[in-house]
């Protein structure tokens, strides 16, 4: 199955193409070009793979949370193309995916992503398996989390493009309920996740995602501007 998976949802884009049991790959630190360069790159991918926009099955995007303009890029690209080609598109959540990636670590996997106003987008991971709501949290409700009793002992892998920064931020809060020698943080955890999104929606019943073509992002909070226009 011909599978394009678009990751818009940090500084970093990445798309993954899956042809078979090929696998072609692209990241770019784009900044804030995404909207210029990810049709470009979807272009390069598949002249890479020998294909044809036509010969797409699938197209997936992340669902949030994330940046909203970013977030908003992959799925109008993703929407576009499945409506125009006439495949069913999907779905996942941005922090399954960057949890995916340390699946096999012993303990609880914290991927985050910077929500601004000193507050992160968040989750605690096991094994793959997400364990509770997704979050916007400070880090005093981070740390919270990983003080309760069921994850007192474990080892802390932090991932996500806001792992060096939450470490940061939880380091004045090291005390007997946080013990700094779990926490480590991912090297690899700023880069795209277009792969561990390809991972994942290849495990998906697509004939439940016909629909997501109606569907929106998933954001933990409104954008600022919404809450500007509110206040007002």
């Amino acid at each position: 199955m011909n599978i394009l998976a678009l990751d818009t949802s940090a500084a970093v884009l990445s798309v993954a193409l899956a042809t078979g049991t090929d696998v072609w790959y692209f990241e770019v630190d784009g900044g804030l070009r995404h909207g210029e360069l990810l049709m470009d790159v979807v272009d390069h991918l598949l002249g890479s793979a020998g294909l044809e926009p036509t010969d797409l099955e699938l197209a997936a995007c992340m669902k949030g949370p994330g940046s909203f303009t970013g977030l908003r890029i992959a799925f109008a690209a993703a929407k576009g193309l499945a409506l125009s080609l006439g495949i069913p598109m999907v779905s996942a959540p941005t922090l399954d995916c960057m949890a995916a990636s340390q699946a096999a670590w012993p303990g609880i996997v914290l991927p985050a992503m910077d929500a601004k106003k000193g507050r992160f987008f968040t989750a605690l991971y096991r094994g793959g398996l997400r364990e509770g709501a997704y979050r916007d949290a400070s880090p005093e409700e981070i740390a919270e989390a990983l003080s309760a009793s069921a994850v007192r002992d474990d080892p802390v892998m932090i991932t996500g493009p806001a792992a060096e920064m939450v470490l940061e931020r939880l380091k004045p809060l090291f005390d007997g309920s946080l013990d700094q020698s779990r926490f480590f943080v991912d090297p690899l955890g700023k880069r795209g996740k277009a792969r561990e999104l390809l991972d994942i929606v290849k495990k998906m019943d697509i004939v439940e995602a016909t629909q997501e073509v109606f569907s929106g992002p998933l954001y933990l909070r409104k954008s600022d501007a919404e809450l500007t226009f509110k206040a007002k």
